[in-house]
């Protein structure tokens, strides 16, 4: 009896409760599979009980906060104005929470101008991704990582050298150098093969569109 007494003992901070439970309807935008234990949760915010504050917590440990980032870019990819397309979709675990498809507002005379442009672009929308799950209590467990394939854009984000060459993207290599050199972000190569952002940024076989669909968790029209 006196066990069956402390499991559903009243939880002694039911705001902390309240709090977090309400993080997690929010939450259920991009992870509908947790549709259903959290609207169980939230169900007992008026007097949340000790068992129910030990399931929230299985909740809470099933999730990843891990924040990551691709980023591309289609470098002069307009016929009328030679202006490039950029592109980029961050994940926060396996989940896509933002996406972009954009023109960049100038001509980039290289193609690592192009991708530096990009990975700003991406930077400033990670960093704000970061600060709000920070605010809702769930802060991720290591600095976001970004996914780029073009070399010359992620050596340029650690290497100084560079800077005398690019004179001309010179907000956007500050911008993202200091993220880097502040460990707020980590700035990697991947291959292109690899690059989900590429949906975003050029016309691409049927084949392809599709294996990049399906990456981005994005489910098919029925016939």
């Amino acid at each position: 009896m006196r066990a069956k007494t402390d499991i559903y003992a009243i939880f002694e901070h039911p705001t902390h409760y309240r709090s977090i439970a309400g993080a997690l309807q929010y939450l259920t935008v991009t992870r509908p599979d947790l549709s259903y234990a959290v609207n169980r949760l939230c169900q007992h915010m008026q007097s949340p009980t000790t068992v129910y504050w030990s399931l929230m917590k299985r909740v809470l440990r099933s999730l990843s906060s891990a924040v990551h980032a691709f980023s591309d870019s289609d470098w002069a990819g307009n016929p009328d104005d030679r202006k490039s397309t950029s592109g980029f979709a961050v994940y926060v675990g396996s989940n896509l929470v933002s996406w972009s498809c954009r023109k960049q507002r100038t001509v980039a005379r290289s193609s690592t101008e192009a991708e530096y442009k990009a990975l700003a672009d991406v930077s400033a929308e990670v960093t704000w991704l970061v600060s709000l799950l920070r605010e809702i209590g769930f802060p991720p467990a290591s600095a976001p990582t970004l996914w780029c394939d073009n070399l010359g854009a992620t050596y340029l984000c650690s290497n100084p050298m560079f800077h005398a060459q690019t004179k001309h993207v010179e907000i956007d290599y500050h911008f993202v150098r200091d993220k880097v050199a502040k460990k707020e972000i980590e700035v990697h190569f991947i291959s292109t093969k690899d690059q989900l952002a590429d949906v975003f940024t050029k016309a691409l076989p049927s084949t392809r569109f599709s294996f990049l669909r399906d990456k981005l968790n994005v489910a098919a029209a029925s016939p």
